[in-house]
């Protein structure tokens, strides 16, 4: 009878996650079926054909290859990650601790911080990227796109550097160890699966961003994938959808890929714990 009703129980979390989930996978397979047709009726491919991916090894229309937009991305990408990373660790460790007069107003601000939507500050952004000279640079949305994730990723980090056993800090001070190697050599192993964890998400977030380069950098010719799949729809009209279709799914290949290998670590960031 127990074993009956654990069964059901086991039940509970599919039943209400396959509804939720089941849309966004019919969508990501009428992109595939887009892709490998000319024409769909419904979710229905009317003639397969493999011509919509022929710019895998023929120029777009502009006469660039998509090449370049894939390396774009994953630099921008590799670089959000590394500095955010960088930043929210060095960070999180000194909010963890350090007792610093209105550090609890700071942690608080820090979440204000990142709770600001990007669109309200597209003015005083861009008033600073072009007083700085980073308007229309790669650096220039590097830089933004860091500082708006970057508060979430310290309060993340904070909670895996609060789980560190003071002992193990003391220990080091007492043998002559500077604040800066018991960081490095120390407390950064300890809390590897977090940075882990923190190191997917952010180059995640950096592979998808479309608003930040799409706004700072329109004329750059470090252009993403996501700004390719914008252009590529530019005018209703004209668009090739069959084109847009097989780029969309180039566009997220990678990103499977990358979260079926390293979804393991996700995990870990629900383990550290965030104390005040």
């Amino acid at each position: 009878m127990l074993q009956s009703e654990n069964r059901k129980k086991s039940w509970v979390p599919y039943m209400i996650l396959i509804p939720i989930t089941l849309p966004i996978v019919i969508m990501f397979v009428w992109l595939f079926l887009a892709s490998i047709s000319d024409r769909m009726t419904g979710i229905v491919p009317e003639h397969l054909t493999a011509k919509n991916w022929t710019f895998l090894w023929q120029p777009l229309d502009g006469g660039t290859t998509i090449w370049p937009y894939l390396a774009n991305t994953c630099i921008y990408a590799f670089l959000v990650m590394v500095l955010e990373v960088f930043i929210a660790s060095l960070g999180a460790y000194a909010v963890s601790r350090l007792n610093f007069p209105g550090r609890r107003y700071f942690l608080s601000f820090i979440i204000i911080l990142h709770a600001f939507p990007i669109v309200t500050l597209i003015i005083a952004i861009f008033w600073i990227l072009k007083t700085l000279g980073l308007y229309d640079t790669v650096a220039g949305t590097v830089i933004v796109k860091v500082a708006f994730e970057t508060p979430f990723a310290l309060w993340i980090m904070k909670g895996f550097f609060d789980s560190v056993p003071w002992d193990v800090e003391i220990a080091a001070m007492v043998d002559g160890a500077s604040r800066w190697k018991i960081w490095r050599k120390i407390v950064m192993p300890i809390v590897r699966p977090g940075l882990t964890a923190v190191c997917i998400f952010a180059f995640l977030t950096g592979w998808s961003e479309f608003l930040i380069p799409y706004i700072f950098a329109p004329n750059s010719t470090s252009a993403t994938l996501s700004i390719l799949v914008n252009s590529l729809m530019s005018e209703a009209d004209k668009a090739n959808y069959g084109l847009v279709a097989a780029v969309g799914v180039f566009y997220v290949i990678p990103v499977l890929f990358f979260y079926t290998f390293t979804q393991k670590y996700l995990l870990h960031i629900y383990s550290g714990g965030v104390k005040g």
